[in-house]
């Protein structure tokens, strides 16, 4: 489990920074797919100046059918797999990549608390993706907290995500 002690905005912030000048510096276009979030990783880095340079919009879907209708997520993966799993990541970044004609997504989905959760899928459990023209990259995470500390470091894993794709 990771705790968000040292995820404050600010920190998430310069994170943000990193990305946008990590996306400049390439000329790559960015986009996020998010849920469990509610779009806290568009916040973050469309509270870099300049930000506009690279990234494109957010598709914020917190219900199942804004993921099916917006991202192309299918009927069956949410049936088969749930709205917090990998392959309901995987769909709404690479429905991102698309919707948003965008070099990268990143997406969000997962279980902040403080309902919601099973033993299957508990408080914390979250599953991002990152999707590129040729390539996706899905992790897990569990974090430990309230709901606040869940959504925060799951930004921050977010946007470690892209940081560690633009390098």
């Amino acid at each position: 489990m990771i705790a968000a002690s040292s995820d404050t905005t600010d920190n998430l912030k310069q994170l943000a920074a990193l990305v946008v000048s990590a996306a400049r510096d390439k000329g790559i276009s960015l986009g996020t797919a998010e849920s469990c979030t509610g779009g806290l990783v568009a916040a973050m880095i469309t509270a870099v100046p300049g930000a506009s340079e690279v990234f494109e919009g957010a598709i914020v879907s917190y219900s199942n059918s804004v993921k099916v209708q917006c991202l192309s997520v299918s009927d069956s993966t949410l049936i088969e797999y749930g709205a917090v799993s990998e392959q309901t990541a995987r769909e709404m970044a690479c429905g991102a990549r698309k919707a948003l004609a965008v070099d990268i997504a990143v997406s969000v989905t997962g279980v902040a608390g403080p309902g919601g959760s099973s033993d299957e899928k508990p408080l914390g459990t979250v599953w991002l993706c990152v999707a590129e023209e040729r390539m996706t990259s899905t992790k897990l995470e569990h974090f430990d907290g309230d709901r606040e500390s869940v959504r925060h470091c799951a930004v921050r894993s977010a946007l470690n995500m892209l940081l560690e794709r633009l390098g």
